[in-house]
């Protein structure tokens, strides 16, 4: 792997002048990401945060050719972009020859986990040769901060608003990583923004397997979590040091944990700075916070168990 020296010095493919918030994670993952390709890539993208703030007519942030793609299909996009290239190929039609080509989608969970999810388990399903990215920054974000199947359990959103009848979102999220796994394909894991190192490491195995590969990456988002534009990384890191958002990789169906924390963290120290959870630390909602805390114990445990195991 590249060292972060020789990183810097590799030409950006997602230019800065885009129109992110800041602190957005997307920039730096996606960054990241390209980098991995290392050779001629194409991307598309979901609507959403990264559609939206890299491409406001007539200006583009991507240095790369890139396909804007409908909410719900940008696994279906990118998948009938890679088979083309596969015909094209076959046929000695292929500008450049047998120039090696990546492909990558790019999703937040709100067009992965829930819209896109179909595509996406079509497209795993028929083994394109492609990585699918999901930026997840637990909501919807981009169109005005509604719940998704990634939302944390308890967080205050604007479909799952805490009121004193209703603490905020009643469910668990959704274990997409996981689910992608079940699959059967050859590479999956989780990544945050923080671990530049284990983030890279991974996009280099995903952009090499020979098949579909996913990437789950947490993104902090100030607007959504009402947080500090500086305290993003910090943010991501406190999620994984808490194990909420483990970092592992399930490689031809052998599960890894890739970082344990050496002193796990209480859940409050994540949840605290964001406002989405503010009132979880009002007395008389202790036993929410104590069955979240119990919840991503659980969840830690389990992982645990399986790690270097087959799934």
């Amino acid at each position: 792997m590249a060292t972060l020296k020789e990183l810097s010095k590799q030409q950006e493919l997602l230019s800065g002048g885009h129109r992110l918030c800041a602190g957005c994670g997307i920039p730096p993952i996606v960054r990241l990401i390209l980098r991995a390709a290392n050779g001629p890539v194409v991307a598309t993208t979901a609507t959403g945060c990264l559609e939206v703030g890299t491409t406001i007519y007539p200006y583009t942030a991507w240095r790369i050719p890139w396909i804007h793609s409908a909410f719900e299909n940008a696994a279906a996009t990118i998948s009938g972009i890679e088979s083309a290239y596969r015909s094209l190929k076959k046929q000695g039609r292929l500008p450049g020859g047998d120039k090696d080509v990546k492909f990558v989608a790019f999703g937040g969970d709100g067009g992965t986990y829930d819209i896109g999810i179909q595509a996406l388990s079509g497209a795993l399903e028929r083994g394109h040769n492609f990585l699918y990215v999901c930026y997840d920054n637990g909501a919807y974000m981009n169109t005005g901060i509604q719940r998704s199947s990634a939302t944390p359990m308890l967080s205050n959103t604007t479909t799952s608003p805490a009121g004193k009848v209703i603490p905020g979102k009643q469910q668990w999220r959704k274990d997409l990583t996981r689910i992608v796994a079940a699959h059967n394909i050859p590479y999956a894991a989780q990544a945050s923004p923080h671990n530049w190192s284990d983030l890279s490491k991974k996009a280099e195995k995903a952009m090499q397997v020979n098949g579909p590969a996913f990437l789950n990456v947490m993104s902090p988002c100030p607007l959504g979590w009402y947080t500090k534009s500086e305290d993003s990384i910090k943010l991501a890191k406190l999620s994984v040091d808490t194990c909420y958002w483990p970092l592992y990789e399930i490689e031809n169906g052998v599960l890894k944990i890739t970082y344990k924390p050496k002193e796990k963290k209480p859940l409050a120290e994540w949840l605290k700075p964001q406002g989405r959870f503010k009132h979880l630390f009002k007395p008389e909602n202790a036993h929410l916070l104590e069955e979240f805390q119990n919840r991503v114990d659980m969840e830690w445990q389990r992982l645990l168990d399986l790690d270097g195991k087959r799934l």
